[in-house]
């Protein structure tokens, strides 16, 4: 399993969800096969988003073509521009990171 990180500092929730509702690159067709969204409890102008690949290639691709939509304020109107609240060390774009599990266990 391949997985997209992705955090960013937001607007504000509804308008970031509804953006990410659309769905401009279309993740189904993308190869995503699950995707998470969670959100500090201390700081709900916040989310951290994981989309799960098969592979690497789609997570790279698919990264490819977000980093569109991020550069675009028109399909990303939820994504805050002010970086001061944008993780580090990024300047107001999104931190992503492609990441493989090596290991899980429940109990």
């Amino acid at each position: 399993m391949t997985t997209l990180k992705i955090e960013h500092a937001i607007v504000d929730f509804e308008t970031w969800k509804q953006a990410f509702e659309r769905d401009p690159i279309g993740r189904e067709r993308s190869g995503v096969r699950r995707y998470r969204i969670c959100r500090p409890s201390d700081d709900p102008r916040y989310v951290l988003i994981d989309l799960d690949f098969d592979d690497r290639p789609h997570a790279e691709a698919f990264l490819e073509q977000l980093q569109v939509v991020w550069n675009r304020v028109d399909l990303s109107p939820g994504l805050s521009r002010d970086p001061a609240r944008a993780p580090a060390p990024s300047a107001g774009i999104p931190r992503a990171r492609i990441v493989e599990e090596v290991e899980a266990h429940s109990y």
